[in-house]
């Protein structure tokens, strides 16, 4: 398989890979969407619901609903099931908390093409927080 590379604004530094999870619509910030102690998509109408956010590399479009949403992926990684790494097509206030409380590498603010739209669930993709490239490998 060809490797696809992106060039996104470096928004944590690091190296992170891992097995893509695309959340198409985000995944939303009232409490009960992602579970707190365990990672798991809980909301309903998520493609991704029953799956878990750890050691994958969360790729997101934005974030969504509440002001509270980084919470709750600061809970998720107090117990052991943050991602690997993210990457989010916008970034916003949430999201950039959540980026910053979890320090794992991220990359964000693609102007050439929406990985959301490249990436598909299941792909292998590597990030370097530190330069802004991702590296797509699909499955």
């Amino acid at each position: 398989m060809k490797t696809i590379i992106l060039k996104g604004r470096p928004a944590f530094g690091g190296i992170a890979g891992g097995e893509a999870l695309v959340c198409p619509d985000s995944i939303a910030g009232n409490t009960g969407s992602l579970g707190e102690t365990d990672g798991i998509i809980y909301e309903h109408g998520n493609p991704n619901r029953g799956k878990c956010i750890k050691d994958t590399i969360l790729v997101l479009p934005c974030a969504k609903g509440s002001c509270g949403w980084s919470c709750h992926f600061k809970s998720a990684k107090i117990n052991g099931n943050a991602p690997a790494g993210w990457v989010v097509t916008i970034i916003d206030s949430r999201i950039g908390v959540a980026i910053a409380s979890l320090e794992k590498p991220a990359v964000c603010d693609f102007a050439e093409a929406d990985p959301v739209k490249i990436i598909k669930t299941g792909d292998w993709v590597k990030i370097d927080g530190s330069t802004g490239i991702v590296e797509i490998t699909p499955k």
